[in-house]
């Protein structure tokens, strides 16, 4: 679906603290009038609403092709819940906060999250199903994999590129890579809060601390 097309009904996969800040993105984006529903699987189905929004267990969707955003933090889980939509025919959408400043040279994948505050300059690639949360800055030349998450307030600098499903954690700082030769995150990395990275991580390496080093 083309990000900014109007939307009637969403469904919103996940009813966390993730998934009721998406309820506030897609109404700030669509309008107060958008029907949304939460979907949960059926062991966390507790309550029939939150915050006045519908609940409905994962197992009773139809194949209704109804649209579609995966609101959920952990990214094995969202990897997952986008396959099953996927299988059920869903079509998955982009949210964009209107408070989010970007140029007209940002390419942002389907079913990726950008949250009120994010700054997007130029030339940049957002997979799929990436998470970007408040307070984010990406500059230019930056790449983020499918299934990517940056945490509140995280910082990238121009020329880095962020493997598939990299976990960066709220407040962390990357420096900037060279044209040509990118600072690279590789897949499956893990950042560390407050984390500062200067040089490359290796894939499925978790660093932490002011200069970033590997964790045990």
């Amino acid at each position: 679906m083309i990000e900014g097309a109007p939307l009637q009904k969403l469904l919103i996969v996940g009813a966390g603290g993730s998934g009721r800040e998406v309820a506030w993105l897609a109404r700030d984006v669509h309008g107060e009038q958008i029907g949304l529903m939460f979907v949960v699987e059926s062991r966390y189905l507790d309550t029939n609403t939150v915050n006045g929004v519908p609940v409905i267990a994962f197992d009773s969707l139809s194949r209704d092709r109804s649209h579609y955003i995966v609101a959920v933090g952990d990214i094995v889980t969202r990897r997952r819940l986008v396959a099953e939509c996927e299988a059920r025919k869903l079509t998955a959408v982009t949210l964009v906060h209107p408070a989010v400043a970007r140029s007209n040279l940002v390419d942002i994948g389907i079913g990726s999250i950008v949250c009120a505050g994010a700054i997007i300059t130029t030339n940049v690639r957002i997979g799929r199903h990436v998470h970007i949360n408040i307070g984010c800055t990406l500059s230019h030349d930056v790449m983020l994999g499918d299934f990517a998450t940056l945490s509140p307030g995280v910082h990238i600098s121009g020329h880095v590129h962020v493997g598939e499903g990299v976990l960066i954690g709220t407040g962390a700082n990357i420096i900037n890579g060279k044209s040509g030769t990118p600072l690279v995150i590789g897949d499956g990395a893990v950042i560390a809060a407050g984390a500062c990275v200067i040089r490359d991580v290796e894939a499925g390496a978790t660093v932490a601390g002011v200069p970033a080093l590997s964790k045990p």
